[in-house]
């Protein structure tokens, strides 16, 4: 039996156009390679690169499983599509190889496969599928499927694989994209309707909702595009909002938190009240213990600050700075230093006054993850120079203190009903019976 003549169907199918246009596109495949010889494709890698590609062969994921399970049938792992490659398994056989698929589902996706061109049915006279054999016991004629379409449109199959490998990465990046700009959108105008920012934080939600929904698996790239786009001018216009908003004290300390820091956003609220948790029921810190793991958060406290100080605006002179108290200091700075000495390593230019150290703690109670309103009510509470000093003991213990945010606000509640003072404190940093 030749392969240049076109071979009909058995039975009520008809020959149509199609049939005969993809047998003689196969015909002149298989002569060209013939005459310049070409690569035989490996038959599962194939498979892959044709799954990849699917869409552009309008093919469904189950009809890739019957062709899953004709290339079973096929013993060679090369696909040669020099000659007829012809498997003539019965239907019994393939739905036990597609799991189970009726026949009426395996003839339907038969069909796809030969509408796309990527078999060839040649039937028997009788319609069944079987080979025949010579004295040898080799096959001299075979009736069933054919699949040297397959491999002799190798080329294109991969082509188009690539092509969908390509669509595929960058839907995933613009995909990624959008779930970024979501999310920091949303953190952002949180924050400033937490904080009170001026601004219009509802307008931006209600923009940040129009925008926000689940991004779907199908929706074109260009679509996808075009959302990521609209997400990105918004986040512009949010975070410049939000950064317009905060004062120079803010922007030499707290625009770190828009760098990578040390942030503890749920505090537990018993934590926050209960004197056991670090605390004395005076409301003193406990003396401090050794801890292991103290020197390693004290490292990425520094790698934090030299992150936050490559980006951050600079701060103003101490000129700048407003007038701090003065009429409550408890001890000389050099005692406080004496006893916090860790603070020293934040400080831009050294510590040499109450400026520098309130300068500094600023800075630290941002890279501690202290909330702007924990660090105002603390000032309030306690004053400019004890919330600083108060900073620097917590740094001396932030190995120690599992919410630097929630212990503060644990002793500001202690300052305001008057049962807090920062002298046990130093006290017992220094480990001497006075400061």
């Amino acid at each position: 039996m030749t392969d240049r003549f076109a071979t009909s169907p058995f039975g009520r199918r008809s020959l149509s156009h199609a049939m005969i246009a993809v047998q003689e596109k196969t015909a002149r495949a298989r002569e060209k390679l013939n005459e310049t010889g070409g690569s035989q494709p490996e038959k599962w890698a194939l498979l892959r690169s044709l799954t990849e590609a699917r869409t552009a062969f309008f093919l469904s994921d189950r009809t890739i499983a019957v062709l899953e399970a004709l290339l079973s049938f096929y013993p060679e792992t090369l696909l040669d599509g020099s000659a007829p490659l012809i498997v003539f398994p019965s239907n019994t056989e393939l739905s036990l190889r597609t799991r189970g698929m009726s026949s009426a589902t395996i003839r339907r996706h038969l069909a796809a496969l030969v509408e796309t061109g990527l078999i060839i049915r040649r039937d028997s006279p009788n319609g069944k599928r079987y080979a025949r054999r010579g004295e040898s016991g080799e096959i001299e004629h075979a009736f069933g499927f054919d699949l040297s379409p397959l491999a002799l449109r190798a080329g294109e199959i991969e082509a188009h694989a690539a092509q969908a490998r390509d669509l595929a990465r960058a839907i995933h990046r613009v995909r990624s994209e959008i779930t970024i700009h979501l999310r920091d959108v949303s953190k952002t105008i949180d924050a400033g309707l937490s904080e009170e920012r001026a601004g219009d934080w509802s307008g931006y939600a209600d923009d940040l909702a129009a925008l926000s929904g689940r991004v779907s698996r199908h929706l074109p790239l260009e679509t996808l595009r075009t959302r990521c786009e609209a997400l990105a001018k918004l986040r512009i216009k949010v975070e410049k909002a939000f950064l317009d908003t905060l004062s120079d004290t803010e922007m030499s300390g707290t625009d770190s938190s828009f760098e990578h820091h040390i942030q503890n956003s749920d505090i537990e609220p018993n934590f926050e009240r209960a004197p056991e948790k670090g605390q004395r029921r005076n409301g003193e810190p406990t003396p401090a213990k050794p801890v292991p793991g103290r020197t390693a958060a004290i490292d990425k406290l520094r790698q934090r600050l030299d992150s936050a100080r490559r980006t951050v605006k600079s701060v103003g002179t101490p000129d700048d700075w407003p007038k701090l108290e003065t009429k409550s200091i408890p001890m000389r700075l050099d005692a406080v230093l004496a006893a916090c000495p860790q603070i020293r390593d934040y400080a831009r230019d050294g510590i040499r006054d109450w400026r520098d150290l309130m300068q500094t703690a600023g800075l630290v109670r941002s890279m501690l993850g202290v909330s702007p309103d924990a660090w105002e009510r603390a000032r309030d509470a306690m004053g400019d120079i004890n919330a600083s000093i108060t900073i620097a003991a917590i740094l001396e213990r932030v190995g120690e203190i599992r919410s630097p945010g929630g212990y503060l606000r644990a002793l500001t509640d202690r300052a305001e009903i008057g049962q807090y003072s920062i002298l046990p404190v130093i006290k017992a940093l220094n480990g001497e019976g006075r400061a």
